[in-house]
């Protein structure tokens, strides 16, 4: 039995009839090698005759070595959207992850920061290179658009619709949405897109994309992590932060300065709203602390 066929296939189903994100489909994928060793490893090379007793023990192999119950929970989707896709496809009869039961996850509340903090990470970026000013204005745009570091990356200059206050977002499953940007975040842009990028060479297929590296080619997911951890690390914050703090305190300042929640989800891109509803649970004092010295959309002291 050729497993790599099997699972190409079971990757276009992921794109082609479950249109997940890229992300998510690679999780997956990553999940289903990971099921295609272990029962090598337990003489099962067949994916069509693998029974329950199998991917129970895999499941709690996986466990014993991972202890985050998000992960737990994320492989036993991959598993059985694997099995569902084979019963679709009508390789098997059965789904024998069917019964598995996932880990209850409880209400994990981000981390968020204050305006000071922000100020801090920003200030720390060494502006004398000219990757300085590059990373300044992705963290702008990190924090001042809400964006996910995929969305970021993405970005590209022809989704810049600067007389309108929009851009144009490639979000989750190639949808698109329209997210209002500040006369502040727009300065930096243009600040870099007229001063930095527009003295390097894109490479193919790279000439319309906004954050390029060195090399004139699109930065790495893996690239703005570290970016945004060294700025951190520099500015001497405490606090576990990612590219994806800067969205949930972009989100957690919309909600307490009034905006609804239907609002906050569009332009967030969540696909439900009981995600979005996580930062009504932040903490109300933290939340009205960084308000009353931030005004997410002008800073009069500039």
């Amino acid at each position: 039995m050729n497993w790599d066929f099997v699972k190409n296939n079971f990757a276009e189903y992921l794109l082609l009839e479950k249109g997940l994100s890229k992300n998510t489909r690679w999780a997956y994928e990553r999940d289903i090698s990971k099921l295609q060793k272990f029962a090598e490893e337990n003489n099962s090379l067949n994916p069509y005759i693998i029974d329950k007793n199998l991917v129970r023990k895999f499941v709690i192999n996986f466990a014993q070595k991972t202890t985050s119950e998000r992960s737990q929970a994320r492989l036993i989707s991959s598993l059985k959207s694997f099995f569902k896709f084979l019963q679709t496809d009508e390789r098997r009869e059965d789904n024998p992850a069917e019964l598995l039961e996932s880990p209850k996850i409880g209400l994990r509340l981000p981390d968020t920061l204050n305006q000071e903090e922000i100020e801090k990470i920003i200030a720390s970026i060494d502006l004398s290179q000219p990757e300085g000013e590059r990373n300044r204005t992705m963290i702008e745009t990190l924090f001042g658009c809400g964006l996910r570091v995929s969305e970021l990356v993405n970005l590209q200059l022809s989704d810049l619709f600067f007389e309108e206050n929009f851009i144009r977002v490639i979000g989750k499953g190639d949808k698109q949405r329209l997210v209002p940007i500040s006369d502040w975040t727009i300065k930096y842009i243009n600040l870099y897109r007229d001063h930095i990028r527009t003295h390097q060479t894109p490479k193919p297929k790279c000439e319309d994309i906004l954050f390029l590296n060195r090399r004139g080619g699109k930065l790495t997911r893996e690239m703005v992590f570290l970016i945004v951890k060294n700025a951190v690390e520099k500015a001497g914050i405490r606090k576990s932060v990612s590219p994806h703090t800067f969205r949930h305190s972009f989100a957690s300042i919309l909600l307490k300065n009034g905006a609804d929640l239907r609002s906050i989800q569009q332009i967030l891109g969540h696909e439900s709203i009981t995600t979005t509803e996580i930062y009504t649970h932040l903490d109300k004092q933290q939340l009205r602390d960084a308000i009353e010295k931030f005004r997410p959309f002008y800073r009069e002291n500039q």
